[in-house]
């Protein structure tokens, strides 16, 4: 376990948030879209955790609207979320989670969506999102789609649709 710096995310951190999503996950798409959601000025929060002058772990938080009989709600998707290969395991990416939540919360966001490990997400509260009555716009496995209520009561009779940008939403990314 290492305690990193975790921080929001300046203009300085750009190269540094590509590499981590890059070696994160093996491929460029999570840092082409943190890109085109900057570009889109569609982030709530970014943060990095640093250690040193190293970015080495990222995490976003982006609007997403949640479309329901009784008309469209707001909330934010958690993702992509991103540490170092060399340090997962070693809680950066569980402070990341738990400073992002804390500062959504801080600014009045009811609700958080995350398409995520099964395993990982519950820790911080996260319930399969079929439980509140919201799926996801395209196909997903149930348990892999998840929602947090931050306000409580904030999911009550809130069934509906969850829509992200176009930038994070495969096949449909804005150019």
């Amino acid at each position: 376990m290492i305690e990193p710096i975790v921080r929001e995310e300046t203009p300085a951190d750009a190269a540094g948030v590509r590499s981590v999503n890059e070696e994160a996950f093996g491929r460029p798409e999570e840092a082409d879209i943190v890109e085109a959601l900057r570009a889109a000025g569609a982030v709530t929060l970014s943060l990095v955790a640093v250690e040193g002058d190293d970015v080495i772990g990222h995490i976003l938080f982006s609007p997403v609207t949640v479309e329901t009989a009784q008309g469209p709600w707001p909330a934010v998707g958690l993702g992509p979320m991103a540490v170092v290969p060399r340090l997962q395991g070693r809680s950066v990416g569980g402070a990341l989670v738990r400073a992002g939540l804390d500062a959504v919360r801080a600014r009045g966001v009811d609700a958080v969506v995350v398409l995520g490990h099964a395993t990982y997400y519950p820790r911080f509260g996260f319930e399969r999102a079929s439980r509140f009555g919201i799926r996801w716009e395209l196909p997903c496995p149930d348990e892999a789609f998840m929602v947090l209520e931050l306000s409580p009561g904030a999911l009550h009779d809130r069934a509906g649709v969850v829509r992200y940008r176009l930038e994070l939403t495969p096949g449909r990314r804005a150019g």
